[in-house]
């Protein structure tokens, strides 16, 4: 019997492939568990019309991303922090308050995961973080840390 997985199978096949197994193994384990579906016509036309739904969601979002990155390029966000008497915060700049800032400063919302810090920032002065933001898109957010 030809099925088509809906789930990987450990041994047997990946999501979205076609493969022909034995009639009981589809019957008893496969099928009853949701794990595949009998490869008809209907649902292969199914499987080729989520393909394409999943490929044009990626393509939205990879130029989302690119789009995000653009409009980092030309931005610098300002953060406020307080320090003792050496200049030295008192904790560290982190990644939610940058996306925050991003966010009220200038409109741009990136989620504080893909914020990628090198080293803690715990003192005031300029810096560049990277952010991530997905496809293989990253960009530079220029960073000012003064007094507030």
């Amino acid at each position: 019997m030809k099925v088509i997985f809906l789930q990987d199978v450990k041994g047997q096949g990946k999501k979205g492939d076609m493969k022909e197994v034995s009639d009981g193994y589809a019957r008893n384990y496969l099928l009853p568990r949701n794990l595949a579906t009998q490869a008809t016509a209907d649902n292969l036309n199914a499987l080729k019309i989520k393909e394409k739904a999943a490929a044009a969601k990626a393509a939205k979002e990879k130029a989302l991303a690119e789009e995000n990155a653009k409009k980092l390029e030309g931005v610098q966000v300002i953060i406020r922090a307080k320090a003792g008497s050496s200049g030295k915060l008192f904790g560290a700049v982190t990644s939610a308050e940058i996306a925050e800032a991003l966010k009220e400063q200038f409109g741009i919302d990136i989620e504080k995961n893909k914020i990628v810090q090198g080293d803690p920032i715990k003192t005031y002065g300029s810096y560049t973080v990277k952010a991530k933001l997905g496809y293989e898109v990253s960009g530079n957010v220029n960073l000012l840390v003064v007094e507030g």
